[in-house]
């Protein structure tokens, strides 16, 4: 029997990494809302990976209170996530995997692109999701990693935050609203900028989203979370005192909606 992977927070998501896990012969260990991680830990405490599947805004919940033991065994899978999101809670070295493929209730399993991944796991992940039909490429080093997190967070936040304006298809938002959608982009590059402190290629970043754009163009643009994905960069700006005039704009307009 392999050693057992742990899975924090049970979606849509993680069901499917579970079924890749389980068809290459792994165990999986479900962690749910009630559970409490340091018992847990006592009961496996040398799992071969500790992925954690929750939320964009319960990621960091989950790593204040992940025992010591499981921080050379995490895999990271969330949106928008940056390597300050994870060494801000001393983690060093975990696998991440930047997740092109949407999983929704009793819909079959939708791929975009590839969805690629490095560290010390990556592999088994690789080999996971390529049993359930998933393409799952092995990343060379930490500088493409940075690409692809990048890459993905200027594609979710991009046609996310467009689409609180007009939810039309994404491949519509580039062919009809590419004025927009390019403003609305430069500023969040701007904004990942701060966020990684780096200089980032800012249009080899804007074609690698109209590749995610152009793979599934009848994609939706408008995410259940776009208007908190804005809320929170909007933070970002104010925090670095970068000005982004398009995002405010569709702040404004999207607000108004609430109400």
């Amino acid at each position: 029997m392999k050693e057992p992977i742990i899975i924090i927070g049970i979606g849509e998501l993680a069901g499917v990494f579970a079924r890749g896990f389980l068809r290459c012969g792994y165990p999986v260990y479900p962690v749910i809302r009630n559970m409490d991680l340091v018992q847990e830990c006592q009961q496996i405490p040398s799992p071969k990976l500790v992925l954690i599947t929750v939320q964009e805004n319960e990621l960091h919940s989950i790593l204040r209170q992940l025992p010591k033991p499981w921080h050379d065994k995490i895999g990271l899978v969330q949106n928008e996530l940056l390597p300050r999101d994870w060494q801000c809670h001393t983690i060093k070295n975990p696998t991440v995997t930047v997740v092109w493929f949407e999983k929704k209730k009793h819909l079959e399993t939708t791929n975009i692109l590839q969805s690629p991944s490095y560290g010390a796991n990556a592999a088994i992940i690789s080999q996971a999701l390529q049993a359930v039909g998933i393409p799952a490429p092995i990343l060379d080093n930490e500088h493409d990693l940075l690409y692809e997190l990048v890459r993905k967070a200027v594609y979710i936040l991009t046609v996310n935050i467009a689409g609180l304006l007009d939810n039309c298809s994404v491949g519509d938002l580039w062919n009809q609203h590419q004025a927009l959608a390019r403003e609305v982009a430069t500023e969040v590059i701007q904004i990942q900028e701060f966020l990684t402190g780096k200089n980032l290629p800012r249009e080899k970043l804007i074609n690698g989203m109209v590749e995610g754009i152009n793979d599934c163009p009848h994609r939706h643009c408008l995410g259940r979370s776009a208007f908190s994905r804005l809320q929170r960069i909007l933070r970002y700006a104010e925090e670095s005192g970068i000005e982004t005039p398009k995002l405010l704009a569709i702040y404004r307009v999207a607000k108004l909606k609430q109400e």
